[in-house]
């Protein structure tokens, strides 16, 4: 009669942990959706913030010509921004802001460095401070 106790024990243990593996794994399968949807949602905010800051840089060109200093500063210092958050685009950054300095350059006529060539200046200052420090 004890061995029936002990293997209706073992029975039963068994049982519950194979009810166990059935429920882990079921509530494994339901979380499923729910982790890709949130990693779906995140790439999409992703995207969207890159999809902005693109259209930011589109837009800086003209901005830097813009025959309001407030308006190219205003460019200058978000490309610098930009040059921070998404590293990456760097680089078409810089060359864009070195570029607009050359020009800018070109008009200087030797008194007082326009404002504008000062903030592209600390820009670029800032990119070779960075790079000086990795």
């Amino acid at each position: 009669m004890e061995t029936l106790v002990d293997l209706s024990e073992i029975l039963r243990n068994l049982a519950l942990t194979a009810a166990a593996a059935v429920g882990a794994y079921l509530a494994w399968k339901k979380l499923g959706p729910e982790t890709t949807q949130a990693g779906s949602a995140v790439f999409q905010a992703t995207l969207a913030r890159r999809a902005h800051v693109m259209e930011l840089f589109n837009r800086a060109p003209g901005q830097l010509a813009d025959e309001k200093m407030e308006v190219r500063l205003a460019a200058i210092y978000i490309l610098g921004e930009i040059t921070v958050d998404f590293p990456d685009l760097s680089e078409p950054v810089f060359k864009l802001l070195e570029h607009h300095l050359d020009a800018t350059m070109a008009k200087f006529d030797g008194e007082d460095v326009p404002l504008d060539a000062s903030a592209i200046m600390e820009v670029l200052r800032r990119r070779v401070s960075d790079e000086f420090d990795r």
